[in-house]
């Protein structure tokens, strides 16, 4: 089944969590067989290859989301979303 690793980002994106890295997030999400849940930190995580999902998380800027990955490609998976969550932070999105 393989392994389950977590990580937390910070969102720093004045816009925050909309759209444009929901959609980049999800594609490649969606590159991976693991299973990977999204959420806020002490809250109920979501299905991080839905796009609707992600986007009734309401995540603002100063948010912090728990990344969790689980499966045969969960390495790859995580170092993959969270550069994307990272790059999407710091970019005009």
């Amino acid at each position: 089944m393989g392994e389950s690793l977590r990580q937390s980002v910070m969102i720093t994106n004045p816009q925050g969590l909309h759209m444009r890295p929901i959609t980049a997030f999800v594609e490649v999400a969606t590159r991976f067989q693991s299973n990977i849940q999204l959420g806020k930190a002490g809250s109920e995580l979501v299905n991080g290859k839905s796009p609707i999902a992600l986007l009734g998380l309401g995540a603002d800027q100063g948010t912090e989301l728990i990344l969790e990955v689980s499966g045969a490609d969960a390495a790859d998976a995580l170092k993959a979303l969270v550069d994307v969550l990272q790059r999407q932070n710091v970019e005009d999105s």
